[in-house]
């Protein structure tokens, strides 16, 4: 850590900063690579002034080379192969899982739904140090791929609306940016290069249920085992693509709600989309012409000749990726995690923690906390408790903004009281407020349940369903880090 003292128009700037390494790992439908990142966060407030904490600078470090991702066969991966290859990429890199301090363990595209993904979790759980997230949701890969690319930064230099469509073996994860760089719509489809694969002889070797749609609604028929016309699969490619186009254009179709994702959302840009960014495997092939059709024994170059030749390009504007077919490996190493914000109250002794599942009480409920009705968080406690058979959760609320004393002090009187009558004695209490207030309600708190283990952070949203997990306090224990996911298996 290191600590300096400068004078900034006559005030005392106080800079803290701190480094964290930070690890990708992406085990998609065709792929597996793993990158490290160095994180740099800095206390840029000024000395007399509430601390501000933040991500500063994010630098790439080590990246592996690109694996095919093992598989036992079509429906199981090979959980072995892949810990086999983290543990020599960590080697290579000269780290340790314990030098690793946040990070992601994303299994991507069809990878997400095989059945022993879980496994292949616990597998790599040797490797993930302290606090590295495991996830496979469709929704923020798209978010986190976009990130890699660099299409966020785009859209917020360039104030534009930009997509970026991350194109892999068995999925397309798209997602939307505006100008400030938010997430304003998000989804994906069963699209991508190794949806279809065929021998050096036109061959079918396999086709997916989504590819076999496609081609029937042009009347055409894939078959595993049969000879395929290369005009029939190029026709297949081109109907992808147009697929593609209508999707950001926000049109809506049967097929494309047949083809869409098992536990993505649906996109739906509600701005029109200006720009348009490329990730993922097929990027390459849609950036570099004059390769053989048949290159990988799939679709990948068709598919990326396709998308070159169709409407996207004519009706968007194209924004060149730096990453491409590393985007959500960098993304998932570098941009995952963020931090709290710095008036938070927490116990040391309770973090890291991982996995808290969030339970998320509207505006209305934390309204009626404050009016002195403790009994409905009570029941969403117990309810929530039920439902996911487990003793520690997070509790999420939207806050307020300049909230008065009076309402900081019967939130917190509501809160205590629900805890004390659902919580065992021994269970500590997580909340996240998005609002800037969490150190006034966690002293609060305690004041009320003074035997409790309290962690209280704030500037984190939320949503019902999302997982949070927590590291250790950094930068002089002023923030800490958070990693905010969705657990999905499709």
């Amino acid at each position: 850590m290191r600590l300096a003292m400068c004078m900034l128009s006559g005030e005392v700037l106080k800079m803290v900063s701190e480094e964290m390494l930070s690890v990708g790992i992406d085990i998609g439908t065709s792929t597996t690579q793993v990158i490290f990142s160095k994180l740099t966060m800095e206390n840029t407030a000024s000395y007399f002034s509430v601390p501000r904490v933040s991500i500063v600078d994010k630098e790439l470090v080590y990246q592996s080379r690109i694996y095919r991702t093992p598989l036992r066969d079509r429906i199981f991966l090979d959980g072995e192969g892949i810990g086999e290859i983290v543990a020599k990429e960590f080697d290579s890199a000269g780290v340790s899982p314990s030098d690793t301090r946040t990070g992601a363990v994303i299994i991507t595209g069809e990878s997400a739904r095989k059945e022993n993904a879980s496994i292949v979790l616990e597998q790599l759980s040797g490797f993930a140090g302290e606090f590295v997230v495991s996830t496979a949701g469709p929704d923020l890969e798209a978010i986190v791929a976009g990130k890699g690319s660099g299409a966020q930064q785009y859209a917020k230099v360039n104030g534009c609306y930009t997509a970026n469509l991350d194109i892999g073996g068995g999925t397309s994860n798209i997602v939307l940016f505006d100008p400030d760089g938010r997430t304003v719509a998000k989804g994906c489809l069963d699209i991508g290069g190794r949806q279809i694969c065929l021998s050096s002889e036109w061959t079918v070797t396999y086709c997916s249920p989504s590819a076999r749609c496609i081609a029937e609604s042009l009347g055409l028929q894939l078959s595993e085992g049969l000879p395929a016309s290369p005009a029939d699969v190029r026709q297949v490619c081109q109907r992808m693509a147009q697929l593609l186009e209508q999707l950001l254009l926000g049109e809506e179709s049967p097929l494309l709600h047949k083809i869409q994702t098992a536990g993505s959302s649906q996109f739906v840009p509600p701005y029109p989309v200006q720009a348009v960014c490329f990730s993922g495997g097929v990027a390459d092939c849609i950036r570099h012409s004059g390769q053989d059709a048949l290159q990988y024994g799939d679709i990948g170059v068709l598919l990326g000749q396709a998308i070159r030749e169709s409407g996207l390009f004519q009706r968007f504007r194209m924004v060149d990726a730096q990453e491409t077919i590393r985007a959500t490996v960098v993304g998932a190493g570098s941009y995952t995690t963020s931090v709290s914000g710095s008036t938070i109250t927490y116990d040391p002794g309770l973090l890291p923690q991982k996995n808290l599942p969030v339970l998320k009480l509207t505006d209305r409920e934390q309204t009626r906390c404050i009016q002195g009705d403790w009994m409905i968080l009570h029941e969403r406690i117990a309810w929530f408790m039920k439902q996911t058979d487990s003793r520690r959760f997070l509790l999420a609320l939207p806050g307020k903004a300049d909230p008065s004393y009076e309402e900081i002090r019967q939130l917190a009187d509501a809160l205590s009281r629900a805890c004390e009558q659902a919580l065992y004695p021994e269970e500590a209490l997580f909340l996240a407020v998005e609002r800037d207030m969490a150190k006034a309600l966690g002293q609060q708190i305690r004041l009320r349940s003074p035997k409790r283990g309290l962690v209280v952070i704030d500037s984190v949203q939320l949503e019902q369903n999302d997982y949070l997990d927590m590291g250790r306090p950094v930068v002089d224990g002023l923030a800490i880090p958070v990693v905010v996911k969705t657990l999905i298996f499709g």
